[in-house]
């Protein structure tokens, strides 16, 4: 699974969603694209399933590109402790993504197959998306 290899703090403040994407809300490297449509924290875990599954139903062919990185660090308390004493130990990485950013691309492979395949990777994630396609592409 994607997780930094170092970061200069181990903890991280919650932060805030608002307002849409900003930088990668346009399909760059493939020729289809995935686009989140709501904000939301994408865990390491729901990236590889997405990969997996693109990976799976274009059967190797073609080239996936992953346009987000889990660099958040989420923390949590154990179960069934009290309140207070610190902030919990990092649980998992996840990824900031905000409406309109491309989570994924494809390129290599028929339009059928790259929408069944973004189709697929969307059920795996927790919003809802958009398949695009690049522009200029006929």
């Amino acid at each position: 699974m994607l997780m930094p290899k170092r970061v200069k703090y181990r903890k991280s403040q919650r932060g805030r969603m608002a307002g849409k994407a900003n930088r990668g809300s346009t399909v760059a490297f493939g020729d289809f694209g995935l686009k989140a449509l709501e904000p939301h924290w994408i865990t390491s875990r729901q990236i590889e399933a997405c990969r997996v599954a693109l990976s799976r139903k274009m059967k190797r062919d073609g080239k996936v590109w992953i346009r987000i990185f889990p660099d958040k660090p989420v923390s949590k308390k154990p179960l069934e402790t009290r309140m207070g004493k610190g902030k919990g130990a990092p649980e998992f990485w996840v990824a900031v993504v905000k409406p309109g950013r491309i989570m994924f691309e494809v390129a290599g492979v028929s339009r059928e197959l790259a929408k069944e395949a973004l189709n697929i990777a969307s059920h795996k994630l927790p919003i809802k998306t958009k398949i695009t396609a690049r522009p200029d592409f006929e």
